[in-house]
């Protein structure tokens, strides 16, 4: 980690470009690209799938519509439900609704902000056809096997909403690929950004050519308009994927930067008792350094005195205004809203910054 000056505004996020990001759009340009998707967008889908060990992959133009697309081709819409955990970002159910099904919410586990089971268990009713499985900040459910065994006993699909996950694994397969279809997001603040775009990979032939249809108009040929699939236009650019081809060759590195720094972080503030790490296995990449805190709008205020960007959780999206469903049934996601904080989180967070970082959060608590 370098040590940039000290007396910088610390940011929560920022993406990481070089040289070679604008090299390679530059010598793209130089060939005469059309810009639109093509061989490019086909080569950073096969990093995806080979990063990622899954058979097949596609690039979306981004992380909301990759989940909307998934649910589509395997048939979910109308009269359908699927059910999304409470705590997650608002696109896990937004999704669900261009999808034309009606998202059902259930709580989520205290010690990993996933998917609950057994609140999954009672909301599950004849229409239920799907879960949406979200790898929150790359952890999964503590009950992931049974999960998946009580959902293919029930015959329920599983779309892994892994957009905060890439460069996470679960006994040392990654993150994504334990459903039927894994999505990832490349918006900015991600492991690696193309700006907007998302993928989706799967080991299932029938369920790709289905994504592939629903992407592009349901049109199985490129300029030729025979419509076989219901679909729109979710296509990618080659002008991102050369964005996205670079920033895969720096995965690795950034996966170890960010485990370092989350590590770091966590040992520095182990005997700050008003803040709580949830358990992270050393597989797991944290997308955002995140912590459970005692007096949460306060500390982010006396951060940002000390030029240290924070930002609060998710609220529970069963409060948010277009669900705005009044119930007790969320203690877990409520509580999850209203304590959590995101810390400075980019992969080239300084040495000298995580120390200002620890020393503002440990002065705050008269530590």
């Amino acid at each position: 980690m370098t040590t940039p000056d000290a007396l910088q505004f610390i940011p929560q996020m920022q993406p990481w470009f070089d040289d070679r990001e604008k090299e390679a759009l530059s010598k793209y340009m130089e060939t005469g690209g059309w810009i639109t998707e093509f061989t490019k967008t086909k080569e950073f889908a096969q990093a995806i799938a080979d990063y990622t060990g899954t058979k097949y992959c596609s690039i979306l133009s981004n992380g909301t519509v990759t989940l909307t697309a998934a649910l589509i081709a395997m048939g979910i819409g109308k009269n359908d439900e699927v059910i999304v955990p409470d705590y997650t970002m608002i696109a896990s159910a937004n999704a669900v609704l261009m999808a034309g099904a009606t998202p059902v919410f259930a709580d989520v586990e205290r010690a990993t902000m996933c998917l609950d089971l057994e609140s999954l268990k009672s909301k599950v009713t004849p229409a239920t056809k799907a879960i949406m499985l979200v790898s929150i900040n790359g952890r999964y459910p503590a009950k992931l096997d049974e999960m998946i065994r009580f959902c293919r006993g029930k015959g329920l699909k599983i779309v892994e909403d892994a957009a905060q996950s890439l460069g996470s694994f679960f006994n040392n397969k990654h993150v994504g690929t334990f459903g039927d279809i894994g999505s990832f997001s490349f918006s900015m603040p991600k492991i690696i950004t193309t700006g907007q775009g998302g993928a989706l990979i799967t080991d299932n032939e029938e369920l790709y050519h289905n994504i592939e249809l629903v992407r592009n108009f349901g049109r199985e040929n490129a300029g030729i308009d025979k419509h076989v699939f219901y679909g729109v236009n979710f296509k990618f650019t080659d002008l991102q994927a050369v964005v996205g081809i670079e920033q895969m060759r720096k995965i690795s590195e950034r996966v170890r930067l960010k485990r370092e720094i989350f590590k770091a972080l966590r040992d520095q503030l182990s005997g700050v008792r008003e803040v709580e790490f949830l358990q992270t296995s050393d597989e797991v990449t944290p997308w955002f350094n995140d912590v459970l805190v005692q007096q949460r709008d306060a500390l982010q205020v006396s951060l940002k005195q000390k030029m240290i960007g924070s930002r609060p959780f998710y609220p529970a999206v069963h409060t948010q205004a277009p669900y705005n469903i009044t119930s007790t049934l969320y203690p877990h996601a409520e509580y999850f809203a209203g304590n959590g904080l995101w810390l400075p989180s980019y992969a080239q967070l300084s040495d000298s910054e995580l120390d200002r970082i620890v020393k503002a959060i440990k002065e705050f608590y008269n530590k």
